[in-house]
């Protein structure tokens, strides 16, 4: 399972989770639907704020994690095929 850091809290999570998943603390986070505020994405990385964005579909999550500022995506519960994604294929082919 692939990990990135959230915001600047120390702490590393999964990339992609199911929207629920307790590995996630949504509390202090920044929970987007889309990636396309740049100037929000930006001022909560300067911050130090995790940033978490939903997404319902693989170009969603690919969307999502393009962002550097994305700490992790989640996804709905009844799409965890999201979960199982190949990002390297779905990026490069």
């Amino acid at each position: 399972m692939r990990q990135r850091w959230f915001g600047a809290t120390g702490q590393r999570v999964p990339e992609i989770v199911a929207d629920g998943d307790e590995a996630i603390p949504l509390g202090d986070a920044l929970l987007l639907d889309d990636v396309s505020d740049l100037d929000r994405l930006q001022k909560a990385h300067e911050e130090g704020t995790p940033v978490v964005v939903r997404a319902d579909s693989p170009e969603g999550v690919k969307a999502a994690l393009a962002r550097p500022e994305v700490a992790c995506v989640l996804v709905p519960k009844g799409r965890r095929d999201l979960l199982e994604l190949d990002l390297m294929k779905l990026t490069y082919g």
